[in-house]
């Protein structure tokens, strides 16, 4: 048996190996620009751009998101009717084509395009209260592909994790296409961007906070980890895995135990695994 996150065949990868075919969608666009390439309306402006219902219903819901603007079709309008009504937020009908024009063709939009402002980040205090009270911290290292980093916060917030820092660099911004993958889990987990991800970690070590770095090359086994008390999750990049200094500053480095011929996972799928299994084993012991 192999060990994965990813096992044997990434060791000389730094704990991924080589992405399988059309599994690692990268941030290539410039940051302001739609999916489909239109750049001209979507500018940077520092307003967040919210498509797909679940990422507008989840942020309409949440009182401390601050709406401008929403787009929808009259199906959309029709979908989220009590949701909107909730909210009070007057709507801007649209047609499927407006929002193509808008986002781009080849994005998934379901009628909804929602323009508001970005969440209060939270403090560092506030997620170490967190974590006391529901599950570990998961700690992101220039993860930079959306659709990754999107599915990292779904499966956190579903799991039970109690937040998520990213570097503030070398990160996807907390916006349309990363907060579709997240299926909502931006307005339901806060996420904490950082100047220095190593300074950080060693602020929650000082904190008492014990640091899983996963690790494809480790020959010790996520199973055998317990996550007992205080605990963050730290996930690198795909392809050139945990950086060694985020390495060095983990207290411990673990591999994923996997039986198959392919022993290599996704950044995001390899968070689903290591966040059941944190569950598992809290609420077992």
């Amino acid at each position: 048996m192999t060990s994965g996150w990813a096992g044997k065949k990434s060791a000389k990868k730094g704990g991924f190996g080589r992405p399988a075919k059309g599994g690692d969608r990268r941030a290539s666009r410039p940051r302001g620009q739609a999916p489909g390439g239109r750049a001209a309306e979507i500018a940077d402006d520092g307003m967040v751009r919210l498509f797909g219902s679940h990422a507008v219903e989840a942020a309409l819901n949440n009182p401390r998101r601050r709406v401008l603007r929403l787009l929808a079709t009259e199906n959309a309008e029709r979908r989220l009717a009590d949701v909107i009504a909730a909210r009070g937020v007057p709507i801007d009908r649209a047609t499927p084509g407006d929002l193509d024009h808008l986002l781009g063709a080849d994005t998934v939009h379901q009628g909804l395009l929602l323009e508001a402002e970005p969440l209060p980040e939270p403090t560092l205090e506030e997620l170490v209260k967190r974590a006391a009270e529901t599950g570990p911290l998961v700690l992101l290292d220039h993860v930079t592909d959306p659709h990754n980093g999107g599915a990292v916060l779904r499966s956190a917030a579903a799991f039970g994790a109690a937040g998520v820092v990213m570097t503030r660099r070398h990160s996807p911004p907390l916006n349309g296409v990363l907060a579709k993958a997240a299926s909502g889990a931006l307005d339901l987990l806060p996420v904490l961007p950082v100047q220095n991800l190593a300074r950080t970690m060693l602020e929650l070590k000082g904190l008492g906070f014990r640091l899983i770095g996963l690790e494809g090359s480790a020959p010790d086994r996520l199973e055998s980890e317990r996550f007992e008390g205080l605990t963050a999750l730290v996930l690198g990049a795909e392809g050139k895995g945990l950086r060694e200094l985020t390495q060095q500053t983990c207290d411990r480095l673990v591999s994923i135990t996997t039986g198959g011929p392919l022993a290599s996972l996704n950044v995001s799928n390899a968070a689903a695994v290591a966040l059941h299994w944190a569950a598992y084993a809290r609420h077992s012991h």
